[in-house]
């Protein structure tokens, strides 16, 4: 593989730029994130996945989102990061792990399309919805259907882990324009010391349910699988679903399931973009000892 190889590769529409940090010959740094996933001035990404060593899985990821700030997982992420593994030949293993900064997480190919990964699966982790692990500073346990006045208006939050903490929001109605003006004000509230993701959720029976994701360091996004993830405990918790549904997203949608023991999977499509080599240039505004 070339130095400075990449992969553009979307699941939903919640697109990655990956990375082997062992052919790469540059730091990365925050402005370097920042920089690669602008659409002006990069390549445009929802985010990072850098491919590291580890002693505690098969493979090893970092996820980087576009502010620059590391996310400990991500249900998108890590099927397209398996895809990656997978394609370009890392492993001919249909089954393997992953480690993230939130726990190892095992990936499953399950649908080959002219010998490429199509249709992955990943065992994302187990909810936990104790408020000091998600964290929440709460008073209570749990932070489940407690208001939020955010901006004057009152939300009832239900807020859950499964890895990196989540904020689920039920709506009669989803409206893009909501959740883009109250999504920041949200995830940056005082009481999520690590910042949240942000889900607003309509049901629409036992099996589906629409949402819109506002991701903690990306903003409004297309699809998100750990926040689909988050959605499927949540309204199993609340007995308003069964234990496997599909989440409607505006890029698409995801298959969950969660066990009897709170363990969720999540099941779904992810299709490459583009691959090429990071051009020199990019780096042309910086020292001339940065690279």
């Amino acid at each position: 593989m070339e130095m400075n190889f990449f992969v553009k590769t979307h699941g939903l529409g919640n697109e990655y730029i990956v990375l082997d940090q062992a052919a790469i010959d540059f730091e990365m740094t925050t402005e370097r994130i920042v920089q690669f996933c602008n659409i002006h001035v990069g390549i445009g990404s929802d985010g990072i996945l850098l491919k590291v060593p580890t002693g505690k899985a098969n493979f090893g990821l970092r996820i980087l989102n576009p502010d620059g700030s590391e996310a400990e997982k991500s249900g998108n992420g890590l099927r397209i990061f398996a895809k990656y593994l997978f394609d370009y030949g890392f492993t001919n293993l249909k089954e393997f792990t992953i480690d993230t900064l939130g726990g190892v997480v095992t990936a499953h190919v399950l649908e080959l399309i002219d010998g490429k990964a199509f249709m992955i699966r990943v065992d994302i982790g187990k909810a936990n919805f104790a408020s000091a692990e998600i964290p929440v500073t709460f008073p209570k346990q749990t932070c489940f259907d407690e208001p939020l006045i955010i901006a004057g208006k009152e939300f009832n939050i239900h807020c859950v882990s499964v890895g990196n903490p989540h904020c689920v929001i039920l709506r009669e109605h989803l409206e893009e324009a909501e959740i883009r003006e109250f999504g920041t004000h949200i995830e940056n509230h005082p009481m999520f010391p690590n910042r949240i993701n942000v889900q607003f959720v309509k049901v629409l029976s036992r099996d589906t349910v629409e949402a819109l994701i506002w991701e903690r360091g990306a903003g409004f996004t297309q699809a998100s699988g750990s926040s689909s993830s988050a959605i499927a405990a949540v309204l199993v918790k609340k007995g308003l679903v069964d234990r496997a549904i599909t989440v409607r997203m505006p890029g698409g949608s995801l298959q969950i399931t969660v066990d009897e023991s709170w363990n969720v999977r999540l099941t779904g499509e992810v299709r490459e973009i583009a691959s090429g080599i990071l051009s020199r240039e990019l780096f042309w505004q910086d020292s001339c000892n940065s690279f």
